[in-house]
């Protein structure tokens, strides 16, 4: 009976949960500085401990919800091809345990959702669902490419 703890967060009304072994840091939300010619989907860059690094609108890249910046917003920090990425998200705030048994595989009718990044759904409680997604596959190859030419 295996079971692996997620970090929570939130897009529009929708729970998330990423592995935690894959996050560095979440930090509260920053102003970024807007880089040229960069994707839609990228917020701009911050210092973040002394290195520049890309900040990505998840609900951009995921076409969920409108954009609101709030005091819950926040940055989740992962490493994605050896560099630092930072994913805006609009709150996150507790860790869960998931067991093996309580994952389903993702719905194979989610419309319009690329299913490579969502690794399942954990069922919580009768009511409560966790889309479970691999931040590290958000990105299509073509956009990482993009991410690490960025000039900053």
């Amino acid at each position: 009976m295996a079971e692996n703890q997620y970090v929570v967060f939130k897009l529009d009304r929708g729970e998330f949960g990423i592995d935690i072994m894959n996050v560095k840091e979440i930090g509260p939300y920053e102003e970024s500085i807007s880089l040229p010619n960069a994707p839609s989907f990228i917020e701009g860059v911050i210092n973040y401990r002394g290195n520049v690094i890309p900040i990505i609108n998840l609900k951009k890249r995921l076409n969920i919800g409108e954009d609101n910046i709030t005091k819950d917003t926040r940055i989740i920090v992962i490493t994605l091809n050896e560099r630092e990425v930072g994913f805006i998200v609009d709150e996150a705030s507790q860790t869960v345990r998931v067991r093996d048994e309580q994952i389903d595989p993702a719905p194979s009718f989610i419309g319009g959702v690329d299913q490579k990044y969502i690794t399942g759904v954990g069922k919580l409680d009768e009511k409560r669902l966790l889309i479970l997604i691999d931040l590290e596959k958000i990105l299509s190859d073509d956009e990482i490419e993009e991410i690490e030419k960025l000039e900053v």
